[in-house]
């Protein structure tokens, strides 16, 4: 059984080939191929979670085990802690041990980049990030790597950790133009990008109710009912796009606090499968998380 490391799981994942894994997946669970149960959450504490999220193919099965403790940063350990087991589906063989915050970072960006390719009008040159954690990191290393994107703007209500992380950027891409923005100026910023992404935990929203009619919006970061980052209002004026329809139904904080009508509702395996006939105002894209995406990624890892 092969056993990876944070480096060499993030290695081993290209974004080019785990965007057309996690295409395929998408497809494959929206047709039944592929099993993964609704992921399991069991309490620890008030502020920390344990979950489980298998998901079974003919090819290969991906356990992933993860705890989430959002008071870790007083322990100087991270939020999210666990590890992806990967298995050949006929014999149960183990095949590989990989690291479970890192497939979550890497195949969460995946999912944003495959929305982008279908819902974009247009290749995008410019980003707004809502956010300075690991996804926003991990999004920022997703959309240079695949769409070549060179202009960025970092949003957070703490402008020093706005700055930390575009120097951090800058000094991993230094090709790359980074500003930080403070949360009041975020909608002035915002008219100007192509993405605004937001990767927060937020209980209030964070998008600005209006955008430009081609900025694609795009929400990663909040998971639970009760967390919100799209506000209603642009929720209500656009058409709505899900990673998983059944899980953003119990998941989507911010679709289930804005009442939306899930019958309008797309999920993006259609979106795949269909195309998106682009019109004058584009969607917004919801993403939740599921397994079958931890086991795209793991086909990645084992396909080399």
């Amino acid at each position: 059984m092969r056993i990876l490391n944070s480096i060499e799981t993030a290695r081993a994942l290209p974004f080019a080939k785990l965007v057309d894994a996690v295409s395929l997946a998408a497809t494959q669970l929206a047709d039944g191929h592929i099993n993964a149960p609704e992921r399991l959450v069991v309490p620890i504490d008030a502020a920390s979670v344990l979950l489980c999220m298998p998901a079974v193919a003919a090819d290969i099965g991906v356990t992933k085990l993860i705890t989430v403790h959002a008071d870790n940063a007083r322990h100087r350990l991270p939020v999210i802690q666990g590890e992806v087991t990967v298995f050949d589906s006929a014999t149960g063989r183990r095949l590989a041990l990989l690291d479970g915050p890192t497939v979550t970072a890497r195949r969460t960006a995946a999912v944003t980049l495959l929305g982008i390719q279908h819902l974009s009008p247009a290749k995008p040159s410019s980003a707004m990030l809502i956010g300075t954690g690991v996804q926003s990191a991990a999004h920022a290393d997703a959309l240079i790597e695949f769409f070549g994107i060179e202009r960025f703007a970092v949003a957070s209500r703490d402008i020093a950790n706005a700055q930390k992380f575009c120097e951090a950027l800058q000094g991993r891409y230094p090709h790359v133009n980074a500003t930080a923005i403070a949360m009041p100026d975020l909608t002035a910023h915002c008219v100007e990008m192509d993405l605004v992404i937001a990767l927060t935990t937020s209980k209030t929203p964070v998008i600005p109710p209006q955008l430009p009619p081609t900025t694609l919006a795009i929400g990663v970061g909040a998971f639970k009912p009760e967390m919100a980052e799209f506000p209603p209002q642009l929720l209500q004026a656009r058409s709505i796009v899900v990673d998983h329809l059944a899980g953003a139904q119990h998941e989507a904080g911010d679709l289930l606090q804005a009442g939306i009508d899930w019958t309008g509702v797309r999920e993006l395996s259609q979106v795949v499968k269909q195309g998106w006939l682009h019109a004058d105002v584009v969607p917004v894209l919801k993403t939740v998380g599921h397994a079958a995406w931890d086991l795209a990624a793991a086909r990645v890892v084992i396909g080399g």
